[in-house]
C-alpha cells in the first residue's frame, strides 16, 4: 500500500495524518510518532513524509482556523468488526459543539446496553479528529479517556463550544 503522512502544527500540538495513495485517512492523532499511528491502524509501513497530504491537510488547517465542518467530508478508512465500523460512522455524525455521553453513543450505535463496546470504539479509533471520539463524555459529563491526552480533549471541546 502506498502510504504518506504529514504533520501539521496545531494549537493542541503536532497533528499527524497518514493517508493512502488516494488521500483517504487511515490514521491520525496528536503525535509525531508515525510508527505509533501505523501500529494503531494495523498498517505495515513504510510511509513517506510529505509537507502536506493535499486536501486532508487543508481540512486540518481549516478546522483549526474555526471551520469545524472542514473535516466532515474527508474520507476515512478503518478496518474492524461490524459494530466498530458502524460505531465509527455514527461518531462522524456527532456535530461539533454537542458532545454526547457513552450511553448516548451506545444508543445511537443501535446497542443501548453496550456502553463498554461504545467506549471501546472510541479507544480503538485510529483516525482521531476525523472520527471525533473526543466528542464523547462520561455520563457525569467528565472527560473520560483520550488516547492523545485529556488536555487535548479539553482543548478540542472548548474550541468547538466557543464556535457554536
Amino acid at each position: 500500500m502506498n502510504l504518506s503522512y504529514a504533520t501539521t502544527g496545531t494549537p493542541a500540538g503536532p497533528f499527524t495524518t497518514v493517508v493512502d495513495g488516494d488521500g483517504v485517512v487511515l490514521a491520525s492523532g496528536w503525535t509525531t510518532d508515525v510508527a505509533e499511528l501505523l501500529r494503531l491502524a494495523r498498517l505495515a509501513g513504510p510511509a513517506a513524509q510529505r509537507d502536506d497530504v493535499g486536501d486532508t491537510t487543508k481540512a486540518v488547517r481549516a478546522y483549526h482556523e474555526g471551520d469545524l465542518t472542514a473535516i466532515d467530508a474527508v474520507p476515512v478508512r478503518q478496518h474492524s468488526g461490524e459494530f466498530l465500523m458502524h460505531a465509527w460512522d455514527v461518531l462522524r455524525r456527532v456535530p461539533a459543539g454537542t458532545p454526547i455521553t457513552y450511553s448516548e453513543f451506545a444508543v445511537r450505535s443501535g446497542r443501548p446496553p453496550a456502553i463498554r463496546a461504545a467506549a471501546q470504539a472510541c479507544g480503538r479509533n485510529a483516525a482521531a479528529l476525523f472520527v471525533p471520539c473526543h466528542r464523547v463524555l462520561r455520563l457525569d459529563g467528565t472527560l473520560g479517556g483520550f488516547r492523545w491526552g485529556l488536555p487535548v480533549k479539553r482543548w478540542l471541546l472548548d474550541f468547538e463550544a466557543a464556535r457554536q
